[in-house]
């Protein structure tokens, strides 16, 4: 069923081959799927339906990108191609995160904001996000329209003549927006007097020197160079990429409370390792800034999560006396019922993006780094002990983990759809299944509490199998069981 690379007539695709827009944005491979003359297609088609969508007054247009291969030349001609068409194009100036040219859409309120990259992707993949008025991620009706311009031709230009090129930096004023948003001092007072030793593992990403920024006080990085290769793997804060990062810490002499904040290539996704290098996903981290956030900050509101995340989640809001909302995956669907008028505290998913009500409605990794340091100064707790705490108080214990199989072909893809929908899973192990959620992909509740969620990836040619069980043992279990269920169907899984 799967395969560990892709044979190169899978890849290469026709110059008007239909450009699709997947969980956020449009990814492939560089050079195959990937090109100049698509990405200029896609800009241009994008523009277009945000002005249509959201413009009122000034045609202008955020252009940013991230570390990759030759985004700073993509954005270059994506930039161009705008000033063309008539827009008034801001082009950032440095590689920045995400989040921060989201940022600068509401700070000089654009029509949006056009991001070269593939976020937590491998180096082979480049990307387009695009980024509504709103300051996030566009819902699937914009993505939808702007398949439909694109399968009709390239739209009119926005002027008479000519628009313009200015060029920004948008470090200063996302630093100056995160500074108000968390209480800095006593962060630095706790690395100066030795009590908390901070590190980053920004994965040759853009959150290179970001914490440092922000707190203005030094912070040691782990693979702070530009790589666009990413050492052979992925810019995202997975156990399968940090086992080096985890063993460095581990031999470092700590005194105090250690923790090391892990970015994804466009600083998005979060995850921290302690002085131990024990992994922490946004599974744990979630949690703590709920209950973190709904004890010291000014802020209330419902809780978001998507279909793959933790029940801690819930049971953490519940405490609280928040409300919860399920949605799909993919930040988009949050951003939505954050931009829907109702109070949001927080939202976020397993992968790691986690977004702010009071904030932006865009995932953002740094925010969310500065609130857990925040939360570990305030409570004088380290990570695990605050995760572990939370457990006890309201007697959810479970464990997670996923993993991701390569497919092989898009046909193979059809007909494990064809025979999840068709003849769904009635056991798993010796557990009945008592329940399946079908709002995206397929999510097997078992008797004994635990789940599956068996999904396609929305960026990528992978299936995606997630889980949560009562014991590490029963969530490896369980996960293997699955293989050996594909295994017996289709060819042999290779993760």
């Amino acid at each position: 069923m799967v395969s560990p690379s892709l044979p190169l007539c899978q890849v290469l695709v026709a110059e008007n081959a239909p450009i699709r827009f997947g969980t956020d944005g449009w990814r492939g491979i560089i050079g195959a799927d990937f090109t100049f003359s698509r990405l200029v297609r896609a800009a241009k088609a994008a523009a277009w339906v945000l002005h249509r969508t959201y413009g009122s007054g000034t045609p202008r247009m955020i252009v940013g990108y991230d570390r990759r291969f030759l985004a700073e030349q993509f954005a270059a001609a994506v930039a161009e191609v705008l000033v063309a068409s008539g827009y008034e194009v801001w082009l950032a100036s440095h590689p920045a995160p995400t989040p921060a040219l989201s940022w600068a859409v509401k700070a000089e309120t654009a029509l949006g904001a056009l991001v070269i990259t593939a976020s937590h992707n491998p180096g082979m993949y480049s990307g387009l996000k695009v980024k509504g008025a709103f300051a996030g991620s566009v819902p699937p009706a914009v993505t939808q329209a702007i398949e439909a311009q694109l399968a009709s031709g390239d739209p009119p230009p926005v002027g008479l003549g000519c628009g313009s090129l200015h060029f920004f930096d948008p470090w200063p004023m996302y630093c100056e927006a995160l500074q108000q948003q968390v209480n800095c001092t006593p962060i630095r007072a706790a690395i100066e007097a030795g009590q908390l030793r901070v590190y980053a593992d920004v994965m040759h990403g853009v959150a290179a020197g970001g914490l440092a920024r922000i707190l203005g006080i030094a912070v040691p990085e782990f693979r702070s160079d530009r790589d666009v290769l990413f050492g052979g793997g992925a810019p995202e804060p997975i156990g399968r990429y940090l086992h080096q990062t985890q063993e460095q810490l581990r031999q470092m002499p700590h005194t105090g409370q250690t923790v090391c904040l892990v970015f994804d290539g466009d600083a998005d996704r979060l995850a921290v390792i302690d002085g131990e290098g024990t992994l922490y996903t946004a599974q744990e981290l979630m949690p703590i800034l709920i209950d973190h956030l709904a004890q010291h900050s000014p802020y209330r509101g419902a809780v978001i999560k998507s279909i793959s995340s933790s029940d801690l989640m819930s049971n953490v809001a519940a405490l609280h006396g928040l409300p919860v909302i399920e949605t799909p995956i993919g930040f988009k669907h949050i951003a939505d019922r954050m931009v829907a008028g109702d109070a949001i505290l927080l939202g976020g998913e397993e992968s790691g993006g986690i977004g702010y009500g009071h904030h932006i409605p865009e995932r953002d990794a740094l925010l969310s780094a500065l609130y857990l340091l925040e939360a570990i100064v305030t409570s004088g707790r380290s990570v695990g002990e605050y995760y572990h705490s939370l457990q006890h108080q309201v007697g959810f214990f479970s464990h997670y983990d996923r993993i991701d199989l390569r497919l092989e072909t898009e046909h193979q893809r059809q007909q494990l759809e064809h025979l999840l929908a068709t003849n769904p899973l009635q056991r798993i192990l010796d557990s009945a299944v008592v329940a399946c959620n079908r709002s995206d992909g397929y999510k097997f509740y078992l008797e004994t509490g635990a789940w599956l969620l068996v999904r396609f990836s929305g960026t990528e040619p992978l299936l995606r199998l997630y889980c949560q069980a009562p014991s590490p043992e029963d969530v490896q279990a369980i996960l293997a069981w699955m293989q050996a269920w594909l295994h017996e169907r289709f060819s042999p899984p290779t993760t």
